[in-house]
């Protein structure tokens, strides 16, 4: 019998980076089926689906993402640790969830079900889609996300604010005075932006923006006709507060081509009794709205993820197992008891 560890090693394997992630989905389809669940793939995209999966009626959903970061890597298992892309972001706690489903199932709990979802590392396609979609038989009461937290619940996690700057010029030769140079006025604008106060939270703390691309130009020799860059701004404010703060700061050649996957911070429950923490990073969680209460809790260091020496500790996925498990029961006893 395959262990545990070998299939996610398989899974890593497979790479899934953003809009590739169809081949690692029909695996996790094929693990599923075999473990008793019903499966639905629900096209986001052409040659991209999210994957859904359930015994009975779910009232408990386990949610997470099948799309990782670029670059791929693949995998390799140590003692205590399994490396590779995807180890804790999501593809372990992948595991951890179905192999928790698995457990309550053979105990005869069937209200539940699995969203795994495409895109969530750049414009939560995924989310959105299954958002819309929601129908019978899903009837979920709340969903757990699954994301590297350490295995504690989070409280909230920031917003999100992307948006994509775009400066217009005049092309010339660098010797004469023409312009304006889209290039410069567009670093004027950032200069700006970066000294900007984007708020505090009593919780969060304070709202950061980061610059993670700029773009432009032909030559060193030649002013610059055009120029780009991308932001993203772990947000602490409402969406529309942060819009005007960005807006303010525009210039004559410079204004905003682009905005997506904005929402401001999210709340998530904590079972009674229960440390939690907040984060800083964003989930699939604000664009699911109709899937019930949100939880977020799953094994993994968020330190890890998005590095080039992603891992997971094969004692944290146990432990998440335990703690899914634990939970969904919780839910249903809460659920049953109102």
């Amino acid at each position: 019998m395959t262990s545990r560890w070998q299939t996610l090693s398989d899974w890593i394997a497979t790479p899934s980076v953003t809009g590739g992630e169809a081949d690692y989905a029909e695996q996790l389809a094929r693990y599923l089926v075999s473990r008793g669940f019903d499966v639905e793939r629900q096209e986001a995209a052409p040659g991209r689906f999210n994957l859904l999966a359930r015994a009975g009626r779910p009232e408990v959903v386990f949610c997470t993402h099948l799309d990782t970061v670029p670059p791929f890597f693949g995998p390799r298992e140590e003692r205590e640790f399994v490396h590779g892309r995807g180890s804790c972001d999501a593809k372990g706690p992948a595991l951890s969830m179905i192999e928790a489903g698995v457990e309550l199932l053979a105990c005869g709990e069937d209200r539940i079900g699995f969203l795994f979802t495409v895109g969530e590392e750049t414009d939560s396609l995924g989310a959105q889609v299954a958002n819309q979609r929601l129908a019978e038989p899903w009837a979920p009461r709340h969903t757990i996300v699954g994301e590297p937290t350490g295995n504690r619940f989070v409280s909230g996690h920031k917003g999100i604010f992307k948006a994509r700057l775009e400066a217009r010029g005049v092309a010339g030769h660098s010797s004469e005075p023409q312009g304006p140079s889209a290039i410069h006025e567009l670093v004027q604008v950032l200069e700006r932006l970066l000294r900007e106060d984007w708020g505090r939270h009593p919780r969060l703390g304070a709202g950061t923006l980061n610059v993670g691309e700029i773009s432009g130009g032909v030559a060193a020799n030649v002013v610059a006709d055009r120029a780009v860059a991308a932001l993203l701004l772990r947000a602490v404010e409402a969406p529309a507060t942060t819009e005007e703060k960005l807006r303010r700061h525009l210039g004559p050649h410079v204004h905003l081509d682009c905005l997506y996957k904005n929402y401001g911070p999210t709340e998530f429950l904590v079972p009674e009794g229960l440390d939690s923490v907040p984060v800083a990073f964003g989930t699939d969680a604000p664009h699911l709205p109709r899937w019930g209460v949100p939880l977020l809790v799953g094994p993994g260091r968020i330190e890890d993820a998005h590095t080039d020496h992603e891992c997971i500790e094969k004692r944290a996925v146990e432990a998440a197992i335990a703690t899914y498990v634990r939970t969904a029961r919780l839910l249903f006893e809460r659920a049953a008891a109102r």
